[in-house]
């Protein structure tokens, strides 16, 4: 009997790995970025892995307070306890190591802080399996484990720090650099981008700036790339309802044309810039969209008729019998 209550003590204080699986969620052995846009202080964390979901259990971000990754043997709870001690006011390492020194799997882990100052900390554990690694920089930090090649997280970094264009695009070149390395050693499943607000509004539905998920797909970084367009096009979109609502009818005009040089063949997109040129008086201009959109899906006919009542169409009636019979 002695001998069986030692092997168990020895089971209970050796037993490592079930301690970090019984902790984590899932493997998600992957690469990320966590950034700060110098623009508009717009905070942002990204990632991809071969699993499922990765969107669900690495990424965390609070407008006004940071964002975090958490990955390889992920313990999720680096997401909220993170955010939490920033809130607090501690820095990103302060915070990191607090949650460090309290986990018996740290080596296991992967993690990065970013505060809105900008401010990074990155652990990259002994065991991470390889290869492993991390690069911090000015506003940002990159990271990556289980990848094919050790050139992965130096080739996200400076896609960071040389791409151009908006904040968003620079995190989906950032991706793509990774793969570009060969990224994951076990190929592509899932991606995600959030980005939040340096300051929150005290309305959460204002707070986020972009949250997008690809769940499973062979190429989810290009997938996630076209998600970002969209995303951006109706942007366009919501402001040009917003200015619908207003009234202001020619700022509306402008930006479904916005919206629709993003997506030339999406319908909707279409449509409301036709008919914010039936309201302007651009009968014209707007009657061969109207025609084109009509012959795909008459359902958008029948719409029209129905935005008299509301006055978000405000035409004659001998205006709209033309539309009608388009």
């Amino acid at each position: 009997m002695k001998f069986f209550k030692f092997i168990f003590a020895v089971f209970l204080s050796q037993s490592l790995f079930s301690q970090v699986y019984k902790t984590s969620e899932p493997l998600a052995h992957t690469y990320s970025i966590v950034a700060r846009d110098t623009v508009t202080g717009n905070i942002a964390v990204a990632v991809q892995s071969h699993w499922f979901s990765v969107g669900s259990v690495v990424t965390y971000g609070k407008a006004g307070v940071g964002v975090v990754a958490t990955q390889s043997f992920v313990n999720p709870s680096y997401g909220p306890k993170g955010l939490a001690l920033m809130e607090q006011g501690l820095s990103p390492q302060q915070a990191l190591d607090a949650l460090l020194t309290d986990d018996s799997g740290e080596m296991f882990r992967q993690v990065a802080f970013l505060n809105t100052k900008g401010e990074v900390a990155t652990h990259t554990g002994s065991s991470c399996i390889e290869a492993a690694g991390h690069r911090q920089g000015k506003n940002f930090s990159v990271q990556a484990n289980m990848m094919l090649n050790n050139t992965v997280w130096d080739a996200m970094a400076k896609a960071f720090e040389t791409t151009t264009g908006d904040f968003s695009d620079r995190i989906i070149a950032t991706l793509k650099a990774a793969q570009g390395e060969k990224g994951d050693i076990r190929g592509s499943q899932s991606a995600a981008i959030l980005i939040v607000k340096p300051v929150a509004t005290g309305n959460s539905w204002e707070d986020i700036v972009m949250d997008l998920r690809v769940e499973d797909n062979p190429n989810p970084v290009e997938e996630l790339e076209r998600l970002v367009k969209l995303h951006k096009a109706y942007d366009f979109m919501n402001q040009g309802d917003l200015a619908m609502e207003a009234g202001d009818t020619k700022k509306a005009e402008t930006l479904y044309l916005s919206a629709q040089n993003l997506f030339p063949d999406n319908l909707e997109m279409k449509y409301w810039y036709a008919i914010n040129l039936l309201n302007n008086k651009e009968f014209e201009k707007a009657h061969p969209i109207l025609k084109g959109i009509f012959n795909q899906d008459a359902n958008w006919k029948t719409l029209t008729s129905r935005l008299i009542k509301n006055k978000l169409l405000v035409i004659s009636e001998e205006e709209l019998n033309k539309v009608m019979k388009l």
